[in-house]
């Protein structure tokens, strides 16, 4: 998220219907010329005297000193994030020592923060889940745990770390969600869980996917599948569709369309379910989703046909879910990929009548994978076969005008 947004803009648009030069300005804040263009540009962060001051010399009735407080409450609420971020790492850090030892008593509440996760914003989720796992590792330091349950801690600790993973990732930072991911695979590998296991691996191929390190990606994906065989729930499908991922950004077509037909057959063979629904299960609808975000990648004409209508078909699926049911992010992620077929198959209208609940997220909303892929969209719309379309120069500028992701 861009901090200071909103005051800079103001100070902008009530200076230029002021006639006051940027110097007179200063003068009456008691600064100078240059530290009054550098807040208005946004280079630097003003204080509220400040404010108050160019608010009364702009007549500005108080709004200015409002944009003041509403972006400090901002950048004071972004401060808190990034500090939980570093102490989430640090405990995964912790984990990874401790993993080996005796694991101990966890907090109730796995389960229900795994399903929320799927509609609450990654910020609030990292505060809820490292105060969680902050707990865990309070009680394992004391080694206040019953003598039989330390299988079912560290399954529960590394699914934990699993969480925190995604919240990391949504939240822009891959270094640190690799961390907690691999905190949640030692985890699992000391329980012996080789469901949570397979799950970590396709959580680490993801944020190698988001890093753009197409063969770790599929290295991980394919230590995961060895685990196939021997583990219920959805986890192969899962592993299949991030294959097919990889294989489409690498350029295979006839692999990636593949690879994805057996994303469904495996999913149609799931007979018992995944010990743990929300985070940690792969459905119907994120099959779709995944369909669509693979072969957008490739060239065009029945690959974006293809990923046109699976991403369409996975947000009318969650359209139709009941609110705590539905993954919101991926539901607004799947309006970005129907959007980069639609331009592939020159679509610039359609592209952006799908883009348009997009555009007007607010900037909380805009995870740092709705910024990434949406950029690329307007990349596209570059291309010099636009040059001469309004429709693809207006749906650039609107999302080159996005809010940049909130750094998480």
């Amino acid at each position: 998220m861009r901090p200071m947004a909103r005051f800079p803009a103001l100070l902008r648009e009530a200076h230029a219907a002021s006639g006051l030069s940027y110097r007179q300005l200063g003068d009456a804040a008691f600064v100078s010329r240059s530290h009054v263009h550098n807040i208005a540009t946004g280079k630097r962060v003003p204080d509220r005297r400040f404010a108050e001051a160019v608010d009364i010399a702009l007549g500005a009735d108080g709004r200015l000193v409002a944009a003041f407080e509403a972006d400090e409450a901002e950048r004071l609420e972004e401060a808190a994030t990034r500090k939980t971020l570093a102490a989430s790492l640090a405990a995964s850090r912790d984990l990874i020592d401790l993993a080996e030892m005796d694991l101990d008593q966890i907090h109730a509440g796995v389960a229900e923060t795994a399903v929320d996760y799927l509609s609450t914003a990654p910020g609030p989720m990292l505060h809820r889940t490292n105060a969680l796992r902050t707990d865990v590792l309070g009680r394992l330091r004391d080694h206040r745990h019953g003598v039989n349950e330390r299988k079912d801690l560290l399954v529960a600790a590394g699914r934990l770390s699993g969480v925190l993973a995604y919240a990391a990732l949504d939240l822009g930072d891959p270094h640190a969600a690799l961390e907690h991911a691999r905190a949640g695979a030692r985890c699992a590998q000391a329980a012996g869980d080789l469901e949570l296991l397979m799950w970590v691996r396709g959580t680490q191929s993801l944020i190698a996917r988001f890093n753009g390190d197409y063969g770790v990606a599929l290295d991980y994906v394919r230590d995961g599948l060895q685990y196939a065989g021997e583990v219920p729930g959805t986890g192969k499908a899962r592993l299949l569709s991030g294959e097919a991922q990889c294989l489409a950004n690498l350029g295979d077509s006839v692999g990636a369309n593949r690879t994805l037909d057996a994303a469904e057959r495996a999913h149609e063979a799931v007979r018992q379910p995944d010990s743990l629904a929300g985070l940690f299960e792969f459905s119907h609808t994120k099959r779709l989703y995944y369909s669509g975000s693979s072969l957008i990648w490739l060239e065009g004409g029945a690959d974006a046909q293809r990923a046109e209508r699976d991403a369409l078909a996975a947000i009318t699926s969650w359209q139709q879910m009941p609110p705590e049911q539905r993954s919101l992010d991926d539901e607004r992620l799947a309006h970005v990929y129907v959007a980069t077929a639609r331009v592939q198959l020159g679509d610039i209208e359609g592209a952006a009548e799908v883009m348009r609940p997009i555009l007007t997220l607010p900037p909380e909303a805009q995870i740092s994978w709705i910024n990434k892929r949406a950029g690329r969209v307007a990349s596209m719309l570059s291309a010099p076969e636009y040059a001469t379309s309004t429709a693809a120069t207006e749906l650039r500028d609107a999302i080159t005008g996005l809010e940049e992701a909130p750094a998480r």
